[in-house]
């Protein structure tokens, strides 16, 4: 065994999920595994989770919790060795994990900072006889762990923090740092204080040995005012310790060889049947490429930006299928769009994963023009089923997606079409790239296969995770 690691989150796939968080803190465990290191994941037991508390083990205990008592409960779920934090004042509640029927749960802060003060106990401690070498936190709601470790006495623990998305920081107000049991030493500028309160996002950056983010482009992104949201500063004092590691998918889950109609590399019947029966389901018929969008529809997905390339995508021969939901205003353009197009255009507002599995089967492109991706998974969704990505050049998507340009297709690597600025008038000179592309069958033919063979499961990334694990360990 390497070492051992204590991953500290608010989400965990297969047991709860709001987003692309929960994916890597659910297969980390187990690619890391297969590289030697023992990893625990230390989650909040919501009321969805309370059930599975039967039959684990209660292996700490604390009477007053941020005001109530809390304990952790230990056992093997769904292949996870998890650590559930069980205390009902803080997490059972019907709801989400951040939200109930009137917004944000008043108290977000104390729930999260007991997250952290277990995980920072657990570190110092041990727990059951396992003990951690590494805490490594995740995103704000996990941030206060490694500066409890950092204010109260590390050992020998080494800790990491990665930033899925900096647009959420945590935020609290300065009066609530002795209730947080935060130092009032730590509040200044180099320290705990954000803009007059505190962020819990912060705190982790300014007090772990090492932070990630989840692609190299982002972390570079950071550094600057638009990418960084007030935090760049932060960042870039200590971007001597900070490095992006790349997401990436359960590649098991998604299989074009795993699909109803399978197929791969080397033969491509199977998608074009699944084409053609897709088409068939939403009533359209498109003589050029068949683009999907599967997305939150918001405007930092750019889903704006559609209505006004789209148009000219379908005159060329182009036709689109949106899955997604979010925005009612962008939701309403959507519909629009469909019903100024009849026959080539088709949306289906809401998410259902059956669907998103044949729309990747069955399409030639999927678009993917967001203004900001710390990562994103749909490119590689649509690398690995050959349904070429439309990218606009920020974060995990530059870092994914090889565009075709003159050198990369004379040299035969490229695996779909990058634009930038992330505006209207560049998306659309991409769309009419991705029509002229797939008008030379042998061409596109070559740019599937160079998809298809990029590697994007998740054995690289913990390689990169385990060796920086095991830097901070020397």
């Amino acid at each position: 065994m390497k070492g051992r690691v204590l991953s500290v989150a608010s989400e965990c796939v297969p047991l709860v999920k709001t987003g692309g968080l929960a994916d890597v803190v659910g297969a980390l465990p187990g690619a890391l595994a297969a590289a030697g290191w023992d990893m625990r994941v230390l989650l909040p037991a919501y009321r969805a989770l309370r059930a599975r508390l039967d039959g684990m083990a209660e292996v700490w205990v604390e009477p007053n919790l941020f005001g109530g008592t809390g304990r952790v409960m230990a056992g093997r779920v769904d292949g996870l060795d998890l650590l559930l934090l069980d205390a009902p004042h803080l997490y059972d509640r019907e709801g989400g994990p951040y939200s109930g029927p009137g917004g944000d749960w008043w108290d977000n802060p104390q729930r999260f900072a007991a997250l952290s003060w277990v995980a920072a106990r657990i570190a110092r401690e041990g727990v059951a006889g396992w003990r951690p070498d590494i805490l490594h936190a995740h995103d704000w709601q996990a941030g206060f762990a490694p500066a409890y470790l950092a204010y109260q006495g590390a050992g020998a623990v080494k800790t990491v923090i990665t930033v899925h998305n900096i647009a959420f920081q945590g935020w609290a107000p300065a009066s609530m740092m002795a209730e947080l049991r935060l130092p009032a030493e730590q509040f200044h500028p180099g320290g705990l204080e954000y803009y007059g309160g505190l962020s819990s996002l912060k705190a982790g950056l300014v007090t772990a040995d090492w932070i990630t983010t989840v692609s190299p482009t982002y972390a570079a992104e950071l550094m600057r005012p638009e990418f960084g949201l007030g935090l760049q500063g932060v960042i870039a004092a200590r971007a001597a310790r900070v490095s992006g590691i790349l997401n990436g998918v359960d590649t098991a889950i998604w299989s074009p060889e795993a699909e109803p109609v399978g197929f791969g590399p080397g033969d491509m019947a199977g998608k074009a049947a699944a084409r053609v029966a897709l088409c068939a389901e939403f009533g359209i018929e498109v003589p050029g490429p068949l683009a999907i969008v599967v997305s939150r529809l918001t405007d930092q997905k750019g889903i704006d930006l559609l209505p006004a390339v789209i148009p000219d995508f379908v005159a060329a021969g182009g036709g689109l299928i949106v899955l997604g939901s979010g925005d009612p205003a962008l939701e309403g353009a959507m519909r629009a769009l469909a019903a100024a197009h009849p026959g080539r255009v088709a949306v289906r507002i809401g998410y259902d994963e059956a669907l998103s599995h044949r729309l990747f089967s069955g399409a030639d492109a999927v678009l993917v023009p967001s203004r900001f991706e710390p990562c994103g998974l749909t490119q590689m969704y649509g690398l690995r089923y050959g349904t070429l990505p439309v990218v606009a050049s920020t974060g995990g998507l530059a870092d994914t997606v090889i565009g075709a340009s003159p050198a990369t297709l004379a040299a035969g690597v490229a695996t779909g079409v990058v634009f930038h600025p992330t505006d209207a008038l560049a998306f659309g000179q991409a769309l009419a790239r991705l029509v002229d592309l797939y008008a030379d069958p042998a061409l596109w033919a070559q740019m599937q296969a160079n998809a298809m063979g990029h590697p994007v499961g998740w054995e690289t990334s913990a390689a990169r995770y385990g060796a920086l694990y095991q830097r901070l360990l020397a």
